[in-house]
């Protein structure tokens, strides 16, 4: 099971990769539609990515409540724990 620094390094992986984000702008308490510019494209993208990442199951409304990097940390500690 991935732990939250695990996640956020993963995370951060993908949004640089995808998104084209700097690493700089990437912390925990980003906003991911203010700080980092994604619009809700992009979150359905970041779903679909984290779903390859993690090979779990996420459903778009689990994520309709994420706003910040450590929002999308949580639920994936969530998911992993629920799915264990």
């Amino acid at each position: 099971m991935k732990n939250g620094d695990q996640i956020f390094a993963m995370l951060s992986d993908i949004l640089q990769e995808y998104f084209e984000i700097e690493l700089e702008d990437i912390t925990r308490t980003a906003s991911l539609y203010e700080d980092l510019d994604l619009d809700s494209i992009d979150a359905v993208d970041l779903v679909v990515k984290l779903r390859e990442q993690t090979g779990k199951k996420i459903e778009p409304d689990d994520f309709k409540q994420v706003r910040t990097v450590q929002d999308v940390i949580d639920a994936i500690e969530k998911l992993m724990v629920v799915e264990a």
